[in-house]
């Protein structure tokens, strides 16, 4: 049997960096907006172990991490959530991310989660997308769902398979 020592260590590396990850195109949401989430928050003090489980899965999976910011007072928060339950995109999500909520409070909780990526919250909901390796894809977009309430639900969806294609 004759080798090929080349493709066998590119196979090996390949094989060491995790999961192959198949970008797949966000779906098709039917129109109207969907109901706001009343609670979609679990309290601050679950978050660091939230975020520090969604980081295990996301190097296990090789999917990247969405890290939702926000508070359950927050109706643009609420509404987000709503979109994001919407069962085309809530498959889609679960197929392409690893999806982990975070509560700040009223911005006195959990900001030291976003400064792992650089990222200060001035506002909610805040959204990052990033990679299992820590790469944040959506620097310059992070505020951009804040106005998730006056935002078709395709535009939220759209955004976000917009940022999860950056490599």
């Amino acid at each position: 049997m004759k080798t090929f020592p080349i493709l066998a260590a590119a196979a090996l590396a390949l094989s060491l960096a995790g999961p192959a990850r198949a970008l797949t195109a966000p779906p098709q949401v039917p129109p109207g907006q969907p109901a706001p989430v009343a609670h979609p928050y679990d309290a601050p003090a679950a978050a660091h172990d939230a975020v520090d489980a969604a980081v295990r899965k996301a190097h296990q999976s090789g999917r990247r991490l969405l890290i939702d910011f926000g508070g359950n007072w927050c109706p643009d928060c609420r509404m987000l959530a709503g979109v994001m339950q919407l069962a085309p995109v809530q498959g889609w999500i679960t197929q392409n991310f690893v999806p982990v909520s975070v509560n700040v409070d009223h911005l006195n909780a959990n900001m030291d989660i976003a400064k792992r990526y650089g990222v200060v919250i001035k506002a909610v909901p805040t959204v990052l997308i990033v990679t299992p390796d820590g790469k944040l894809l959506n620097p310059d977009g992070t505020l951009t769902l804040g106005n998730a309430r006056t935002m078709s639900s395709q535009a939220v969806v759209d955004l976000l398979g917009k940022w999860d294609a950056r490599s």
